[in-house]
């Protein structure tokens, strides 16, 4: 299939999970009409709360084994359904999942086909430890939540080709998009909940160029506004190209951006300018 609808949902998610759960389907029924095949949830897109202790109360539970991948919590099974219900492939940006460590959660990004069952899990890699004296922001993600493993670079099958998952912080480094292109990614996922700090000066520049080096799409589904009166985000959801080009964008507000990913002009592109076969550092011989 060479060409795949696609939509990133914009919103603006608070603690309240049963709002925020009801805004996703509003949204993404909106852009299933418009014709989305495959829609990107932004990360936090069922709960964004300033009492971290509200993760433990809304966290799932997944297991992969041999057999594939189940789940259970409320969330999962809501979307689920509504996967199902829009025939649609349904990528949850982040939401926290039970961990192996006591008092922590993944911050996990899952797959669901339109069929409802899970076709991949990505547990996010990079957390967001930082301290901005300026803008008067601390945030400490790895307080509450576990590492994923460093060796999982998780490429989801599709039949328009492989989606490689990651979550928000992940994009600032590139050694794992490309494992991921190396896994056969054609397509890169980078929910998020960019900071209005980082957001207004790094957002753009960094979508643009994981889909410049990689030649591949990249789907950044965002959120947006203020969440509490210690948290506001960037927004911006958007879709770029492999050469680059942003085809579609969110403006404020919770909403979202829809495009046509043709992947001849990605095949194109990199039988043109063959960058991924002229590697020469970090290939093993």
């Amino acid at each position: 299939m060479s060409v795949l609808t696609a939509a990133v949902v914009q919103l603006c998610s608070t603690a309240d999970v049963a709002h925020n759960l009801e805004r996703v389907a509003a949204l993404c029924q909106r852009a299933q009409a418009r014709g989305a095949e495959l829609i990107v949830l932004p990360e936090n897109f069922a709960l964004l709360s300033p009492d971290e202790n509200d993760k433990f109360a809304w966290a799932v539970r997944i297991v992969q084994s041999d057999a594939g991948v189940t789940g259970e919590g409320k969330i999962l099974e809501r979307m689920r359904e509504l996967a199902r219900t829009l025939g649609v492939h349904l990528v949850l940006g982040g939401l926290p999942e039970a961990g192996r460590s006591p008092g922590k959660v993944w911050n996990s990004s899952v797959h669901i086909g339109p069929d409802g069952n899970f076709a991949a899990v990505y547990r996010k890699i990079h957390l967001f430890d930082v301290h901005f004296a300026q803008a008067a922001t601390s945030l400490r993600e790895s307080s509450t939540v576990e590492f994923g493993d460093v060796e999982q670079s998780i490429v989801s099958e599709t039949p328009w080709g492989g989606l490689g998952l990651s979550v928000c912080y992940d994009v600032r480094f590139p050694e794992l998009y490309r494992r991921l292109v190396a896994g056969g990614a054609k397509m890169l996922s980078i929910p998020a909940a960019f900071t209005l700090h980082t957001g207004k000066d790094h957002w753009h520049v960094l979508m643009r160029a994981r889909a410049i080096e990689n030649q591949c799409f990249v789907l950044a589904a965002a959120q947006q506004g203020r969440h509490s009166p210690t948290r506001s985000t960037y927004g911006h959801s958007l879709i770029a190209d492999p050469w680059g080009t942003v085809l579609c964008e969110c403006p404020d507000g919770e909403g979202v951006a829809v495009a046509e990913l043709d992947f001849d002009s990605l095949q194109k592109i990199r039988s043109e300018l063959p960058a991924l076969t002229h590697r020469r550092i970090g290939v093993e011989s």
